[in-house]
């Protein structure tokens, strides 16, 4: 049996996407499948794409350790809401 995925919400600065784990694997995939390439056709570059992501998928481990030292991990004094 699978073990339950547990989410954790971080709040980032609006202007921090360096430290968001969306932006390196979006950078990653520009880099492996995009960068320094002629694609003849959408169908050409969509297989580059999906080559690239299968070849992530099969190599992939669980992102864990990030910042472990952040207070950030225990930080328990929220802010009120402000909406």
């Amino acid at each position: 049996m699978k073990p339950k995925l547990r989410p954790e919400l971080v709040f980032l600065p609006t202007y921090s996407s360096w430290l968001n784990w969306i932006e390196s694997e979006v950078a990653a995939l520009r880099y492996f499948a995009l960068n320094g390439t002629d694609h003849r056709s959408h169908d050409e570059q969509n297989a580059a794409i999906n080559a690239y992501i299968r070849w992530r998928n099969a190599h992939t481990e669980p992102k864990t350790g990030f910042a472990p030292d952040s207070p950030i991990r225990s930080w328990t004094d929220y802010p009120a809401k402000a909406a």
